[in-house]
């Protein structure tokens, strides 16, 4: 499902954030939203699944502008990972996970409901955590069941919001290679990245935000020493092999660095 972002303001009390995003997600399509902290990542996300009121523009999804839709309409389309999503009520892995068939319930959870939930937690190899709190999971185990919730939820657009933070390197890879194939499926997908480098390899596009709007889109090769310096200040190598881009930081742009950075 497309997703279309047009002349976007976002912030609060009245005080942008980001100004002026224009933005098209093509249907299946993987896009990776880049900047340092602070920028709007997560408030531009937030706008895509009605949690956060655009100061003005238009936020739509699949056509039809998001204030229009109900929150269940709304759900049955959009699922969101929050990277700060920790349950405060005691549930165990599969009932939360469960959560995610809500916006199709009548009642009770059907059978395929929760043959819904068995499939994602095996496609996340989260099984063996399917009756343990989750409140008592660690970072990285409970944030693949969050993504398990949301997968669950069978939606058109993934909004996730730093995906593999307290992740391993192997888990980073095994939750950003099902994304892609999840992509290959037909589900769009929308995710705040901090990491350059799997942000580079497993996106359709990156959108570096600076400065208050959107600095560059593209592909992988909008990553230049150049861009990097200008949107996060740092000085950078760039190297690229066979397609694939690597980043390298070397310092602080402004040389105030005390720490002696590799330089491979």
């Amino acid at each position: 499902m497309t997703v279309e972002l047009r002349a976007v303001n976002v912030g609060y009390d009245g005080d942008p954030v980001l100004r002026d995003v224009t933005l098209d997600v093509a249907d299946g399509e993987v896009v990776s939203l880049l900047g340092p902290n602070g920028v709007g990542k997560t408030t531009l996300l937030q706008s895509l699944c009605g949690l956060q009121t655009p100061l003005s523009g238009t936020v739509s999804v699949g056509g039809v502008n998001v204030a229009d839709l109900s929150r269940e309409a709304l759900s049955r389309r959009v699922s969101y990972v929050s990277q700060n999503d920790r349950p405060n009520h005691p549930a165990n892995a599969f009932e939360t996970v469960l959560m995610g068939r809500k916006p199709y319930l009548s009642w009770k959870p059907s059978e395929s409901d929760r043959e819904r939930v068995a499939e994602v937690l095996d496609q996340l190899d989260v099984v063996d955590l399917a009756m343990r709190d989750v409140r008592r999971l660690s970072e990285g185990q409970r944030q693949k069941v969050m993504l398990a919730r949301a997968l669950a939820q069978d939606p058109d657009v993934l909004v996730l919001d730093e995906p593999t933070s307290n992740l391993d390197i192997r888990r980073e890879l095994e939750v950003l290679s099902l994304l892609a194939g999840e992509a290959t499926d037909g589900i769009t997908a929308v995710m705040a990245m901090h990491d350059l480098n799997l942000a580079a390899r497993y996106s359709d596009r990156l959108v570096l935000l600076a400065d208050g709007g959107v600095f560059d889109s593209g592909g992988p090769e909008i990553l230049t020493p150049e861009t990097i310096e200008a949107v996060y200040g740092v000085t950078a190598r760039v190297v690229r092999d066979e397609g694939h881009v690597t980043v390298v930081p070397e310092g602080p742009a402004d040389g105030r660095s005390t720490v002696d950075f590799p330089t491979r």
